[in-house]
């Protein structure tokens, strides 16, 4: 598996981990939302993506990512997985 596909891994099993245990920005107790739930992933992932582009060479090569790599990955709307 490459680097990217790690990442996307890990961002995902973070996300079902929150829709899971319910917890997101905006959660009440039993009273969360589909729109509300899916609006906390966008979240999650568009600053998952932006934290991406602040990584220097060294700490993408420690998460197996080139730049080109990371670069293609920010880049992608926060609503594509």
């Amino acid at each position: 598996m490459n680097g990217l596909s790690d990442v996307r891994l890990t961002m995902k099993s973070g996300e079902l981990q929150q829709e899971a245990t319910g917890r997101h920005l905006y959660a009440q107790a039993g009273a969360t939302k589909p729109a509300v739930r899916r609006w906390s992933a966008f979240w999650v992932r568009l600053t998952t993506r932006r934290a991406l582009l602040r990584l220097n060479d060294e700490q993408l090569k420690d998460i197996g990512l080139s730049r080109e790599q990371a670069l293609r990955e920010a880049l992608l709307p926060f609503w594509k997985l």
